[in-house]
């Protein structure tokens, strides 16, 4: 299977999307916030990342244009709870600025598990 980054604040939240990769096969490495989580990629590439947008330090936009500036062709999926601002879709703004997927909070397991098999098989695909 594949070797995935989850990166978010909340770590509940990194267990519970560590536990339900690691159910399907996947090897799971994780990160606290953004800067955090491009020096575990920078040290050690993955095959995918799965990204917070609302996180201290480095939130998961400015992560997302550092990945993608980076390692154009790493697949991306961004997660948010929408952290308040319902004027603001930051998962769009996630999308025009390179992920390949976007998820809401609360993670749905069998969302989560599809939309990784998809950007596994396909990391320029752009599911709905």
């Amino acid at each position: 299977m594949a070797r995935i980054l989850v990166i978010d604040d909340d770590i509940q939240v990194r267990e519970m999307l560590r536990e339900m990769l690691e159910r399907v096969g996947h090897e799971v490495v994780d990160a606290s916030d953004g800067t955090e989580g491009m020096k575990v990629f920078r040290k050690s590439p993955t095959d995918l990342v799965v990204t917070d947008i609302f996180m201290p330090d480095k939130d998961g936009i400015v992560t997302i244009q550092e990945l993608k500036n980076e390692y154009p062709e790493v697949p991306i999926i961004a997660l948010s709870g929408g952290g308040g601002f319902k004027r603001f879709d930051f998962l769009e703004t996630a999308r025009r600025l390179g992920a390949s997927a976007l998820l809401r909070k609360p993670v749905d397991w069998e969302e989560l598990t599809e939309t990784v098999s998809e950007m596994l098989r396909n990391p320029d695909c752009q599911p709905q």
